[in-house]
């Protein structure tokens, strides 16, 4: 198998990632109330086989062997997400100390082995006591999640380099409340609206909280899109805005440029009434940001598919006249996704150019599913993901040799795990989870291949074969 290990800069980080509800377990242990997730996936019919996270890869009980993982990976950083209703059962009000002992512990042990913490302090998992009362669609919630903030802070804080507020709020907003196909399930318009400004609003205040800590370095985790239309017909270019209001522009205007989308109109209609906004809003949205973290995996093409008659409330992306089409002519992962690297390269330095003031960037997530096959020697060849990973680190130095200021990349995932509402169908780790057996944990030939480029790296030359 050819390393072909790209060269990054000095001082350049590695790490890996995770997600509390995707891989913890322990959903009724020590306090923990339930989350959104919860709920949905115990609703028949919301997940693949009707799967939850109850178990997962029961990581609440088996951290210290995960942490031995990341160890023998060679990591300098490790990227995981605390749960809110682990820590605030009811999302305000009362602080769970049992669960923050389990983060003060994981903590703890990243540190006695040499590795940085980042923490992600919402990575979707929305106490369900908060959505009974609106959840993000209410200014409250938003309120809410900085009162969290402030407690986990106050615990981990002295100890915490690299806090992500929130990771990816577009599936929050509009996966969750418009397209229903993630927690909490609503198919709304407005409601959607209020629920990505509001989760914008979260993000500001807990930034605010952050720096009244002390935090060393505080950002925020998007999952931007490279969007190009299918053709250069009118039609398509006008979808190509509306898909880039929707994906990017509802993020990066308020974050980085201090302004709502100028999209908006022609995006929403009716269902953008800003009824949801206050002055001032966009001042606390877009304080000052040491890092942005951004997440990859695949580009997006579009093409203009008309309105329905009346306008509906914003369900998918079908709705705001847009369909996604595939001329991409190339493998695609397991989620059917099409592997685009030179795209990843596109992003970022079209990033760059719209907004000449953006932090430094990590790439908080990047990989892979692909059809993992356990040998009778219990060996996982994932060749396919080798590849994948190869190919979007050499787009990335690409990227960064054209002056994106890139400082680290997370590799997603640490390990298999439920990967939401397709279950444990979809394998994105480097870490095999053998779910029927106690999850076992076999290292893939992926966690080989990433940990020869960290160590390559880190002594300062180039390995191939």
């Amino acid at each position: 198998m050819s390393t072909d290990f790209p060269v990054f800069p000095p001082g350049f980080r590695f790490g890996a990632a995770t997600a509390a509800y995707q891989i913890e377990g322990a959903h009724d242990e020590d306090g923990r109330g339930p989350s959104i997730w919860d709920t949905f996936s115990h609703t028949p019919g919301r997940t693949a086989e009707g799967a939850t996270g109850d178990v997962a890869c029961d990581h609440y009980h088996r951290h210290a062997e995960d942490v031995r993982l990341l160890t023998d990976l060679g990591v300098d950083s490790y990227r995981f997400s605390v749960s809110w209703p682990r820590v605030v059962p009811q999302g305000r009000g009362a602080v769970n100390g049992k669960g923050l002992d389990f983060y003060d512990r994981l903590t703890d042990d990243l540190l006695a082995a040499g590795i940085s913490p980042a923490v992600t302090l919402y990575h979707w998992d929305l106490p369900q006591a908060l959505e009974d009362e609106g959840g993000w669609r209410n200014r409250a919630t938003a309120e809410a999640f900085a009162e969290y903030t402030a407690a986990v802070a106050e615990r981990l804080g002295d100890r915490v380099e690299r806090w992500i507020t929130l990771n990816e709020p577009y599936c929050s907003a509009f996966v969750g409340y418009a397209e229903g196909r993630h927690a909490p399930g609503a198919q709304e318009g407005t409601g959607a609206l209020a629920a990505a400004h509001h989760l914008l609003l979260a993000h500001g205040l807990a930034v605010r909280a952050l720096r009244e800590a002390g935090a060393r370095e505080v950002g925020i985790t998007l999952n931007l899109d490279r969007i190009e239309a299918a053709s250069d017909s009118a039609a398509d270019l006008a979808a190509l805005r509306r898909a880039e209001t929707l994906h990017n522009d509802t993020w990066t205007e308020p974050l980085f440029a201090g302004r709502y989308p100028t999209g908006e109109a022609e995006t929403w209609g009716a269902l953008a009434d800003g009824s949801y906004r206050r002055e001032g809003d966009l001042e606390v949205i877009g304080a000052p940001l040491d890092f942005v973290g951004l997440n990859f995996y695949r580009p997006l093409t579009v093409v203009d598919a008309p309105h329905r008659e009346p306008e509906p409330a914003l369900r998918t992306a079908v709705d705001i006249g847009v369909r996604e089409t595939d001329p991409y002519g190339t493998r695609h992962t397991t989620m059917g996704w099409p592997v685009v690297p030179e795209s990843f390269t596109a992003l970022l330095l079209d990033l760059k150019e719209r907004y000449p003031s953006l932090p430094p960037a990590f790439i908080t997530e990047n990989g892979s599913a692909e059809a993992d096959v356990v040998s009778p020697d219990g060996r996982v060849d994932d060749a396919d993901r080798v590849s994948y990973l190869r190919d979007h680190l050499h787009a990335l130095l690409a990227a960064m040799d054209a002056g994106m200021d890139v400082r680290g990349y997370y590799v997603w995932s640490l390990l298999d795990n439920f990967e939401w509402a397709r279950g444990y169908g979809q394998r994105f780790g480097i870490v095999h989870v053998d779910y029927d057996n106690d999850a076992k944990r076999t290292p893939k030939a992926s966690y080989g291949w990433y940990r020869d480029l960290i160590g390559a790296h880190r002594a300062g030359r180039q390995d191939q074969s």
